[in-house]
């Protein structure tokens, strides 16, 4: 996979789950996905599509951004969380913090970044 295909998904992945985070939420969204990728040795790409983890691969009818102007500021907060530390320390689970998932007793609480709560092993 090319670099420019990863910062696609990820653009893509911040876009789908958190266009309406502030940017310190949809980092920490950048965050957890290249933490997956590096803990299950993915690329991006198929951390992103794997099924049933990010709700909007198995939910949308299109990938495609219907926000140019919501997408550019995802690719943003991308390029912001490429350039600085994690801020999730570690994180790899996250879920809106209206739900309470089955999961998340399991993990250990990290933070709430915008309207997401995280969570590491």
């Amino acid at each position: 996979m090319s670099i420019l295909e990863g910062l696609l998904w990820l653009t893509l992945n911040v876009y789908h789950e958190a266009r309406s985070e502030p940017e310190i939420g949809q980092v920490a969204v950048v965050n957890v996905t290249l933490n997956r990728a590096l803990e299950r040795k993915l690329t991006i790409k198929d951390v992103v599509t794997q099924p049933y983890q990010f709700s909007w691969t198995f939910q949308k009818k299109s990938y495609l951004p219907d926000d140019p102007k919501a997408f550019f500021n995802c690719m943003k907060s991308v390029y912001v969380a490429l350039q600085n530390n994690d801020v999730t320390t570690g994180a790899t689970y996250y879920h809106l913090d209206t739900v309470k998932p089955y999961w998340a007793s399991q993990y250990t609480y990290v933070n709430q970044f915008g309207s997401h709560m995280f969570y590491k092993r």
